[in-house]
């Protein structure tokens, strides 16, 4: 549903509980750059009886402005801090499947010149400047030669794509890969090599209309982003073939050398694949609760950090419709998070906290999840999403 329609729909409600601190909220939307300041100037000495007209006043401004301005506004109801607790009723309201954002945007106006944020360069943090940011590689592997078909798999496709192209990184996906394409690839993207030796691998780039054919050859930035959905087992993911392709050979691949595009860059894998087929149970505990450097080189295995949807002999649970508990998961929580520009590890580890709270089965504890992070990061790793 489209922003605009999701506010047309839910007015009332939506006005109703803002009246409770009408001022609140205006001064919000003018901090975000939601409305000009001579309109803020404007809507605060309106003469108006009763708390509602102001924010009647408000609302309809932000929806006369357009699509993007209403994104904006409802990404703001959902994730300032202060709206949240001033405004708990809101949670009620927009927290349904009608009324849930593709992905949030950052509040802009008409008269923000400003589109692009500026890149903290604090010590301690990884400086991404690159426009973009860099390469998102996803391989999703959905029709397996002995008629297996990855139900769902699609959906953790698109909401990644969505999310790390609102990350301002390039999204481009291999399909249907066999583990020797999926090898060769992934040197191909190690090596930055040219576009003609790409076509041999199907791949498809992220826009605003979904996945299309690439025009161009794609170029590495200060990042790098892979993610593979499969199947797998204990420490490999399998191609559609069935062979398997060990985790370690996909990230060492990528190794620093003095050649490499990426040596000294971050470099992040998602991997959604079982890595065994043992049923991964519960257990209650007593008194526990359900609760909603100076160096002139570097190690060739620094920089990266991989973060698996599960501890190895277990499980990846995916529902045929909704996608994968993990990648879900992953996507819900940077969208939050980077918002906040918290580190990525910060945002990686809430994964793994909601991740393990998740029930599969019919009884209580009955198949459960645990994601594994590993890492040799050297920096903090702050992704800055897109003003645009």
């Amino acid at each position: 549903m489209a922003a605009n329609d999701i506010l047309r729909s839910n007015k009332t409600s939506i006005l109703e509980t803002l009246c409770a601190d009408y001022r609140l909220i205006l001064n919000k939307a003018d901090q975000k750059k939601l409305i000009t300041r001579r309109e803020y100037t404007n809507l605060k000495s309106i003469n108006k009886l009763d708390e509602e007209g102001h924010v009647v006043e408000l609302v309809d401004k932000i929806m006369n402005k357009g699509e993007e301005a209403c994104l904006a506004f409802l990404n703001l109801l959902q994730t300032d801090e202060d709206i949240q607790n001033t405004y708990p009723e809101l949670k009620n309201i927009l927290n349904n499947e009608h009324c849930l954002l593709p992905y949030p945007v950052q509040a802009c106006s008409v008269d923000n010149t400003d589109n692009q944020p500026q890149r903290r360069k604090e010590d301690g943090q990884y400086e991404l400047n690159s426009q973009p940011t860099g390469l998102c590689l996803i391989i999703n592997n959905v029709h397996f030669r002995d008629g297996g078909v990855r139900h769902g798999t699609d959906k953790d496709a698109e909401s990644l794509a969505k999310v790390f192209s609102w990350l301002r990184f390039r999204v481009l996906m291999c399909e249907d890969q066999t583990k020797d394409q999926m090898e060769r690839a992934l040197v191909c993207f190690a090596s930055q090599c040219n576009f003609s030796q790409l076509q041999e691998f199907n791949v498809k780039e992220w826009t605003c209309s979904g996945f299309t054919n690439l025009q161009e050859a794609p170029r590495h930035g200060d990042a790098f982003i892979c993610c593979v959905l499969s199947h797998g087992n204990k420490g490999v993911v399998l191609g559609i073939d069935g062979q398997p392709l060990p985790i370690k050979q996909i990230t060492t691949t990528f190794m620093a050398t003095p050649q490499s595009p990426l040596t000294a860059k971050p470099k992040v894998f998602l991997i959604q694949a079982c890595q065994g087929r043992q049923i991964h149970p519960g257990v209650l505990l007593k008194g526990l609760q359900a609760d909603d450097s100076h160096s002139t080189s570097i190690p060739q295995e620094a920089d990266f950090l991989v973060h698996s949807a599960t501890v190895e002999d277990y499980n990846a649970i995916r529902s045929k419709t909704e996608g994968s508990w993990f990648i879900q998961s992953v996507c819900n929580q940077l969208k939050v998070g980077c918002l906040r520009n918290e580190e990525l590890e910060i945002i990686l580890r809430r994964v793994n906290n909601e991740v393990a709270g998740k029930e599969g089965g019919a009884m209580p504890s009955a198949v459960k999840q645990m994601p594994e992070i590993r890492h040799t990061l050297r920096k903090g790793l702050v992704l800055t999403p897109n003003r645009n």
